[in-house]
């Protein structure tokens, strides 16, 4: 399977899906961490790709969605944002909102 569709059908396929450096368990960077940390908290189930377990995805990612940097949160098929932005809707609520209505 060429890599886009790899990473289009990874999206379209969860309703809440993390790339990230690492797993949940065992990030590999503290962005990652941070934002599955955040995923959890919320008591999301999510999808994750360990972007280090798969280097075309991590190669080719940023030109799926003009993203450049990881981790990159999807919900619905659409591109929430990074880290910061993970963060922000954590701290606000939004991202509790978000991940319950995805789950519905």
């Amino acid at each position: 399977m060429d890599v886009m569709e790899h990473i289009k059908q990874s999206i379209e396929s969860n309703p809440v899906i993390l790339f990230m450096k690492g797993t949940p368990e065992f990030p590999q960077c503290g962005f990652s961490s941070r934002s599955s940390q955040a995923l959890a908290a919320c008591g999301a189930e999510f999808a994750y790709i360990n972007v280090l377990a798969e280097p075309e995805v991590r190669e080719n990612l940023h030109r799926y969605a003009d993203w450049p940097t990881f981790p990159q949160l999807y919900v619905n098929g659409e591109l929430i944002g990074g880290c910061d932005i993970v963060i922000e809707m954590y701290e606000s609520g939004d991202l509790q909102t978000l991940v319950e209505q995805a789950s519905k």
